[in-house]
C-alpha cells in the first residue's frame, strides 16, 4: 500500500499496515533508548514455601552485573489488593515460576548467565496442584463480595422437570489448561528520570497500566506515562499488568535513570502471566417430545490459585442462550497453588458454550430432531433470566443461512455413515454468543489542524484487531471528510483516557466516543472550523443500557474428517455466519471472525498444557510442546454476516466481534467429530487416542 489509504468494497485497507510488513511499527522492547541495561527474571523452583537464604555474591561478581534484586534490597510496594503485583515484598512462595528477583546487566546474555549463578535455597510445604472435584479445594465465589460475579442461579424445579422430561441428557465435559501465546511476549522497557517513570509496555490498556501503577509505586498518575502504540497480540494476556512490570520498575529504581528493558521468554510466559483455567462441567438437559427445553442445568468447576482468586464462571454461557422453564447454573473454583489465570479470549463462554453446545447436539440426536431445528425451537422470545426484549437477536437467521450455504440439506443425520477412502466424514453445527460490552469513561480530542486536516486522539489500544483503522474510519465518516484527511492518535496515556482493549468492546465504546466527539467538535465549532479549534469529549450516556438484552450472535459449522485406522482428525471446512450490528469495517471484521475461529480450531484439536502435579509447572511450556494450530490444520473458513441494524446498543450500532468468532468452534468440531465416527468424546483437545478408544 503505497500513497493515499485505500477504501474498497471489502473495507479500509489497516493504515498501520505497511508499517508492519515492513518491519517499521515499533512494539515495546523495540523503542530506542538511550543506553539500556536488560532484566533476567529470578523465578522460584518450588510450588509453596519459602525461600531460606538467597547468596547473589557470584552473580555480582560478574562483568557487566549492574544489580541483582531480591526480597532483601527491593523497595517497598504500597499494598493495592493485587497479590499478583507485590513481587519481591516477601519471602513467600506461592507457585512455582512465581518471580524472586532479577538481574540486571549490561546485555541480555549477561544477565542469564548471571542469573544462573544465583544460588537460592528453600523450605518447602507440602503443595496441591491437580485439578478435582474435592471438597478440601472447592468452594462457591462470593458474588456479593465481587461486582464482576454473577450468584448461582435457580429457576422453577429442575429435578422434577429433568424426572418428567420425554428426552434427557447427563454429560460432563472438561476443558484443559490453555495458555497465551500471542506472537509478541509480554515486554517493558522503563525509565526514571526526574519527571517520572516511562513505560514502553505491550498492553490493552495503558491507561488502566497507569491507574494501577501509580498507588503501586506512591506516584501521581500525571508523571507516569505508559505507550503501546503497537501490540503484537494479547487475547486476555495483556489486559492487567503482571508481576514482571512491577520488577521491571523496581530495577529501573536502581539504574540511575537508564532504561531497563525486560522480555519474557516463551517459557516464562507460561507461568506469569495467565491462562485460561480447566473446566469440568456438568450439564443436564430435559426436554418434551418436540425437543423443547423443559429443564436446563449447568455446574462449572474451574481451577483459580490459593494466592489471588479468578471466577471464570463458565456455567453462565447457559443463563440466557435457550427458552427453559426450570434452570440451574452454578459456578465453583478448585483453589490450587498455581499461577493466577486470567482472560484468554471469550472468557467463560469458550468454555462454557463447548459444553452447553455439545449437550444440546446430544440431545438431538436422542430426540432424533435435526440440531439446527431443536436450537430453532428453543429460541426464546426474551431473555429467559433477565425477563429484557432483546435489542436484536439473529441467531435463527445465521444458523438458516449458514446451513444454506453449507449444505447441510444433503446431511444424513445417521453417525458413521460417511466414508472416503480412509477417511470418516461428518459435519456438526454449534451456535454462538457474546455479550455486547460497552466500557464508560472514554475521552476522544478533536482538533482541527492549520493543514485543513483533524487529528483525533484517544487513548486506545490497537492489539491487532485494526482499532487503528476502523476509528480513522468513523472519525472521517462523522466529520464528513476524506479518510486521509484524519490523522489518528492512540495507544499512550499522552492521548485522553480510554477503556481497555477486551470485552469486544473496543470499537463500541472508542467508536461511540469518536463518533460522539465529533458531534461536540461540530456543534461547537461548526462545519469550517479555524485552524486550531478543539474539542474533548466522551460518548453520550445511552438511554437503552439496562432496558435491552444485548448480544452478539453466530452459528458455526464444521467437516471434519477422521482418520479410521489412526484417529487422526483434521478439519477441511469451517463456516461462521454472525449477526454482531454494524460492521465497520468489513475487512479487519472478516479477519477478526477468521482469527477467532482458527484460535477455535486450536482449542478443538490441540492446545492442552500439561501440569506435572509432582512439581507443579506446565511440562509442555514452549511452542514446540504446546501445539496450536498452523496453516497445515486450517483449511477452509468461509466467514459471512447477516444485515443487522442495532440503534440501541450504541452510537456505532457495533456489537463487538473479536469473541463471538471463537465461541462455539470447538463445539461444531466435536459435535462433526461425533456425526463422522459415533464416538463422543467429551473431553478437549480432541486427540486421536480418544477415538480409537
Amino acid at each position: 500500500m503505497t500513497g493515499a489509504t485505500r477504501t474498497t468494497a471489502r473495507g479500509l485497507e489497516r493504515i498501520e499496515g505497511r508499517a508492519k510488513v515492513t518491519g517499521t511499527a515499533p512494539y515495546a522492547f523495540e523503542y530506542p533508548v538511550t543506553d539500556p541495561l536488560y532484566l533476567h527474571p529470578l523465578r522460584s523452583g518450588i510450588a509453596r514455601g519459602r525461600i531460606a537464604s538467597i547468596d547473589t555474591a557470584a552473580a555480582e561478581r560478574v562483568d557487566g552485573v549492574h544489580t541483582v534484586l531480591t526480597h532483601h534490597n527491593a523497595d517497598a510496594l504500597n499494598p493495592i489488593g493485587d497479590p499478583e503485583l507485590a513481587v519481591l515484598q516477601s519471602d513467600g512462595i506461592d507457585f512455582r515460576g512465581q518471580l524472586v528477583g532479577a538481574v540486571v546487566a549490561e546485555t541480555p546474555e549477561i544477565a542469564a548467565h548471571a542469573a544462573g549463578l544465583v544460588d537460592i535455597r528453600y523450605e518447602r510445604l507440602p503443595h496441591d496442584s491437580e485439578f478435582r472435584d474435592d471438597a478440601n479445594i472447592v468452594y462457591t465465589p462470593d458474588a456479593d463480595a465481587s461486582p464482576m460475579l454473577a450468584p448461582d442461579l435457580e429457576r422453577g424445579d429442575v429435578d422434577a422437570a429433568l424426572a418428567e422430561a420425554t428426552y434427557t441428557v447427563d454429560v460432563t465435559y472438561t476443558t484443559p489448561p490453555e495458555h497465551h501465546n500471542p506472537i509478541e511476549p509480554h515486554a517493558v522497557i522503563a525509565t526514571w528520570d526526574d519527571d517520572g517513570l516511562t513505560l514502553h509496555d505491550s498492553n490493552q490498556g495503558s491507561h488502566l497500566v497507569r491507574d494501577l501503577l501509580a498507588p503501586l509505586v506512591g506516584l501521581d498518575k500525571e508523571r507516569i506515562n505508559v505507550i503501546a502504540p503497537h501490540v503484537g497480540g494479547a487475547f486476555g494476556s495483556k489486559g492487567m499488568p503482571h508481576g514482571h512490570l512491577a520488577l521491571t520498575v523496581l530495577a529501573a529504581r536502581r539504574t540511575e535513570g537508564r532504561p531497563v528493558k525486560c522480555a519474557l521468554s516463551r517459557t516464562q510466559m507460561f507461568e506469569l502471566v495467565g491462562y485460561r483455567p480447566p473446566t469440568r462441567q456438568r450439564v443436564r438437559l430435559g426436554a418434551d417430545p418436540e425437543g423443547r427445553l423443559t429443564a436446563t442445568e449447568h455446574d462449572s468447576l474451574e481451577q483459580t490459585s490459593r494466592f489471588k482468586q479468578y471466577a471464570e464462571q463458565s456455567a453462565s454461557a447457559s443463563r440466557e442462550m435457550y427458552a427453559s422453564p426450570n434452570r440451574r447454573v452454578t459456578n465453583r473454583l478448585a483453589a490450587l497453588d498455581v499461577p493466577a489465570p486470567t482472560w484468554m479470549r471469550a472468557p467463560g463462554e469458550a468454555s462454557g458454550m463447548y459444553a452447553l453446545e455439545s449437550a444440546v447436539d446430544e440431545l438431538a440426536v436422542r430426540a432424533g430432531i435435526d440440531p439446527i431445528e431443536l436450537r430453532v425451537r428453543n429460541e426464546p422470545e426474551v431473555a429467559p433470566v433477565s425477563g429484557l426484549p432483546f435489542s436484536s437477536r439473529n441467531l435463527v437467521a445465521c444458523l438458516r443461512q449458514g446451513a444454506e450455504r453449507f449444505g447441510w440439506q444433503d446431511r444424513d443425520p445417521r453417525p458413521g455413515t460417511r466414508r472416503e477412502g480412509d477417511w470418516l466424514v461428518g459435519t456438526g453445527v454449534a451456535a454462538a454468543s457474546f455479550p455486547s460490552l460497552l466500557f464508560p469513561g472514554s475521552l476522544a480530542t478533536i482538533r482541527h489542524e492549520s493543514d485543513g486536516k483533524y487529528r483525533v486522539e484517544i487513548g486506545a489500544a490497537d492489539i491487532g484487531t485494526g482499532a487503528r483503522t476502523a476509528l480513522t474510519q468513523l472519525a472521517a465518516e462523522t466529520l464528513e471528510v476524506p479518510v486521509d484527511d484524519v490523522e489518528l492518535r492512540l495507544g499512550s496515556t499522552e492521548q485522553p483516557n480510554a477503556g481497555l482493549a477486551g470485552g469486544s468492546a473496543g470499537t463500541a465504546s472508542w467508536g461511540s466516543t469518536v463518533v460522539d466527539a465529533v458531534r461536540a467538535f461540530r456543534a461547537e465549532h461548526g462545519s469550517d472550523p479555524a485552524a486550531g479549534a478543539e474539542t474533548t469529549a466522551g460518548a453520550a450516556d445511552n438511554p437503552d443500557l439496562g432496558k435491552y438484552a444485548m448480544n452478539a450472535y453466530g452459528a458455526q459449522f464444521a467437516e471434519v474428517r477422521v482418520h479410521a485406522d489412526t484417529g487422526e482428525v483434521r478439519v477441511p471446512r469451517m463456516l461462521g455466519v454472525f449477526a454482531a450490528g454494524r460492521i465497520v469495517n468489513p475487512r479487519t471484521a472478516h479477519s477478526q471472525f477468521l482469527g477467532g475461529m482458527t484460535m477455535g480450531i486450536s482449542m478443538a484439536l490441540h492446545e492442552h498444557s500439561v501440569v506435572d502435579g509432582r512439581f507443579g509447572h506446565v511440562v509442555n511450556h514452549d511452542l514446540a510442546g504446546y501445539h496450536i494450530a498452523g496453516n497445515a490444520d486450517v483449511g477452509s473458513i468461509e466467514v459471512s454476516w447477516v444485515d443487522e441494524h442495532d440503534p440501541h446498543v450504541n452510537s456505532v450500532g457495533a456489537k463487538g466481534i473479536g469473541e463471538v468468532g471463537i465461541v462455539g468452534t470447538a463445539a461444531a468440531i466435536g459435535n462433526a467429530a461425533h456425526h463422522a465416527t459415533g464416538v463422543r468424546v467429551r473431553d478437549l483437545p480432541l486427540t486421536p487416542d480418544k477415538f480409537l478408544r
